[in-house]
């Protein structure tokens, strides 16, 4: 298990099990571990989820896709306690969601 910290200065809990899920379920992101971690840690922007999740996006220019944002869905469930529910690669942010926090 791996613990970085939320903007919120949350720990969010990657457990081997998630990474494995997201893994097979987005194969892009196969070697994205580090960026995945950054993301929670430095967003570009936090976007509100449909389910009380927070959605941490950050621009990078280079991905195995090309130019992609990187989103981390994550849940705060305390100021103690959260996880990462999953990340995948997008071309853009959708245009639906609340932003909750801007860089």
């Amino acid at each position: 298990m791996i613990i970085t910290f939320s903007r919120n200065a949350v720990p969010i809990r990657l457990t081997r099990e998630r990474w494995q899920h997201i893994k097979r379920r987005h194969p892009e992101m196969q070697r994205q571990r580090a960026k995945v971690l950054e993301t929670i840690s430095t967003p570009d922007m936090i976007l509100r989820g449909d389910f009380g999740e927070l959605l941490a996006a950050r621009l990078y220019s280079r991905t195995p896709l090309t130019r992609k944002y990187l989103i981390a869905a994550h849940k705060e469930l305390s100021a103690q306690d959260g996880f990462v529910i999953t990340t995948y690669l997008t071309n853009a942010l959708s245009r639906r969601r609340k932003v909750l926090w801007k860089r």
